[in-house]
């Protein structure tokens, strides 16, 4: 894992940005292979693994990226910060990319990033250094339970992070009235949908 080299891509892939801050936006995904956080709810399970023979170079990798004419890319997992990814942020900021992570905060950060998503997950805490570098919380609600434990969280991010609150897939139709009432009584968070799922975007 220290070399910056090579990395195990799962899969990479061109589409528009499906939650958060920058939903919308066309996006070039980097999702690599590999992650000990082990969320049940995880709809990447097939994330978790990593097959030797997923491992490319950062040129081959950012070669990727640079057939599309967005250059804005999110980088992802699994869990993307078990890797030391400064290589790689380096030469896609090289090629102009604007590039955003999403990860749980349970490796310390490496590389350059305009934006960090913090997605907190109970299984694996997050590291506290992270809480100051976060440009966006995004706390998945499964439960009536995970509304405090969002709360737990918002009190150590920066001020100026954004607080997003994203019901977990297979429970929307349950929690999506508690989080819009929540986000009413509570207005400093904001919902975060998964529009990709919901507009069947590839």
């Amino acid at each position: 894992m220290n070399d910056q080299s090579k990395l195990p891509i799962m899969e990479a892939f061109y589409t528009l940005q499906g939650e958060g801050y920058h939903q919308g936006k066309a996006a070039y995904f980097i999702r690599l292979a590999g992650c000990d956080v082990g969320c049940h709810w995880c709809d990447v399970k097939e994330s978790w693994k990593v097959d030797p023979k997923q491992y490319n170079s950062i040129e081959t990798i950012v070669n990727g990226a640079k057939e599309y004419p967005s250059r804005f890319s999110v980088i992802t997992g699994g869990e993307p910060l078990i890797y030391k990814l400064n290589e790689l942020t380096t030469e896609l900021i090289n090629n102009d990319f604007t590039i955003a992570i999403e990860t749980s905060g349970a490796y310390p950060i490496s590389g350059e990033w305009h934006w960090i998503c913090l997605s907190p997950k109970k299984f694996k805490a997050p590291l506290e250094s992270i809480y100051p570098k976060a440009n966006e919380l995004k706390v998945i609600i499964y439960n009536k339970s995970d509304f405090n434990w969002a709360e737990e969280h918002a009190k150590k991010v920066n001020k100026d992070c954004l607080l997003y609150l994203q019901v977990e897939w297979s429970k929307k139709e349950e929690m999506t009235p508690l989080v819009i009432d929540y986000i009413k009584k509570n207005p400093k968070w904001r919902i975060s949908n998964q529009s990709h799922k919901y507009l069947n975007i590839p």
